[in-house]
C-alpha cells in the first residue's frame, strides 16, 4: 500500500486475490458484477433516503451512520474496480480521459457556477441544431452587455 492511500492497482490485485481464493471467478462475469454494483449503489442510496439535503462532511450524523456510509461506498468502489478489471478496462486511465472529455464539454467560461447540462451551454453540441449558438451573441432585443439572453432583464 502507498503512504497515505491505496492505488486502484492495489485494490484490483486484492480483489482478484480475494475472488481467486474463494473460487469466485466463475461468478464474476461483467453482468453479475454490474448487477452487484447496482445493488450496492441502492444500499448506499437507502442511507440517504428521506434525509433531504445533507451538508458536506455529514456533520450531524452519528459515527455509526458515517461508518455505514463508508462501508457502502467501499462496496461500490470494490465492485467497480473488479468490474473494470474483468472488462479489461484501465479504470484510472479511463477516468483521466473522461475528465479531459468533460473539460471540453464543460469549458470553464460557459460552465462556471452553472448546473446546466452541456447540451444547454454548448451550442455546437446541443440538440437545438445550433440555434442556441446563433442566438447567444446575436440577441437584437437585448440592450445589456451580456452575451446570453438569459442574463438580460
Amino acid at each position: 500500500m502507498t503512504q497515505g492511500g491505496v492505488t486502484l492497482e492495489e485494490l484490483k490485485k486484492k480483489m482478484a486475490d480475494f475472488a481467486r481464493e474463494r473460487d469466485w471467478d466463475q461468478f464474476h462475469s461483467p453482468r453479475n458484477l454490474l448487477l452487484a454494483l447496482v445493488g450496492e449503489v441502492g444500499e448506499l442510496s437507502e442511507i440517504f433516503q428521506w434525509k433531504g439535503e445533507v451538508p458536506r462532511g455529514l456533520p450531524e450524523w452519528k459515527d455509526e451512520e458515517k461508518q455505514h456510509v463508508g462501508e457502502e461506498l467501499s462496496d461500490v468502489l470494490l465492485y467497480l474496480v473488479r468490474l473494470s478489471d474483468i472488462c479489461g478496462i484501465d479504470l484510472g486511465k479511463a477516468a483521466l480521459r473522461k475528465l479531459e472529455l468533460n473539460a471540453i464539454k464543460y469549458p470553464v467560461i460557459l460552465s462556471k457556477g452553472s448546473s446546466k447540462k452541456h447540451t444547454q451551454i454548448n451550442g455546437d453540441n446541443n440538440s437545438d441544431g445550433g440555434l442556441l449558438a446563433s442566438t447567444k451573441n446575436n440577441n437584437s432585443s437585448c440592450s445589456c452587455s451580456s452575451s446570453t439572453s438569459s442574463d438580460c432583464v
